[in-house]
């Protein structure tokens, strides 16, 4: 199936797939997973996982009724540093996607921070200058990552900066405000020593201080892992980066329609103010509607 942009029900018609009453449409969030924080000591936070959404007011995904759409929730990418902290092990976040009656749609997982190159681009930069948004989506899932040294990874609504994460952005799919997609804050090796950069705000990952360890982002909040601090040297092998949080997805539905979602950890609750429903996807699984 092909990869969709940003058009929702606009690309089911282009497929030919809005004729009839067989189709079921869907606001949606869609958050991939963080990056890992770059190895080692004064190197960048991860970028956060890419966010895209319809809600409030966009364009929804149409789903045929009785079928059955495999979703995938990214995975956080894993940090760098520990014993080999010359060796950047730091990874990327992973993707998150939705199938639906037109295609594949898409975010982009976020970016690994870097210590001694530049941070990958993906779906918010990682630190130490790298582009958010490479797939070239409109509008952009995130932001660049910070510049040197110790750069914090790109948000969902804001660059990543100096030393500390970019911020996440708020949304209220769920019927409440919940921020997500924090970027995560750039380790920093000074003497004396000091606190670790902050990561954003929607679940990114503090950078690492002084001989500490950046702390990993939030799953579910798809934030960057934080940068790591001091130590990586032979003496101090252990010091490292956080690993980025995990993606969630997130569907919202009239209440007069039946969504079923699998495994059992992902969820189906009512927003008492509407009615609606709100399907949440905290694992890969499979989605149906009626």
């Amino acid at each position: 199936m092909p990869i969709l942009g940003s058009r929702g029900a606009a690309a089911a018609k282009a497929f030919g797939l809005t004729s009839g009453a067989a189709l079921i449409e869907l606001d949606y969030l869609v958050l991939a997973g963080g990056g890992g924080g770059g190895n080692a000591f004064n190197s960048g936070g991860g970028g956060a996982g890419g966010h895209r959404t319809s809600f409030p007011g966009g364009t929804k995904l149409a789903f045929k009724k009785g079928e059955t759409y495999t979703v995938t929730v990214g995975l956080g990418g894993a940090g760098g540093g520990g014993p080999n902290f010359d060796v950047p092990s730091q990874q990327p976040g992973g993707d998150s996607s939705i199938v639906n009656a037109a295609g594949t749609f898409a975010a982009s997982g976020g970016g690994k921070g870097a210590r001694d190159a530049t941070g990958d681009p993906g779906g918010s930069g990682g630190g130490f200058n790298a582009s958010g948004n490479a797939g070239g989506y409109s509008p952009p899932e995130g932001n660049d990552g910070g510049p040197p040294t110790a750069g914090g990874g790109g948000g969902a609504n804001q660059d990543g900066q100096p030393r500390s994460g970019g911020a996440g952005v708020a949304n209220s799919i769920t019927g409440s405000p919940v921020t997500r997609g924090g970027g995560g804050g750039g380790g920093y090796r000074t003497s004396p020593a000091n606190a670790g950069a902050s990561g954003g705000s929607g679940g990114g990952g503090t950078g690492g201080a002084n001989n500490g360890t950046g702390s990993p982002g939030t799953n579910g909040l798809g934030g960057g892992g934080g940068g790591g601090g001091g130590g990586g040297s032979p003496s101090s092998p252990s010091k490292g980066s956080g690993a980025g949080g995990s993606g969630i997805i997130i569907v919202r539905s009239p209440g007069d329609v039946t969504m079923t979602l699998a495994p059992g950890s992902n969820t189906v609750a009512t927003d008492s103010p509407t009615g609606d429903k709100i399907g949440t996807f905290n694992v890969t699984g499979t989605l149906s509607v009626e």
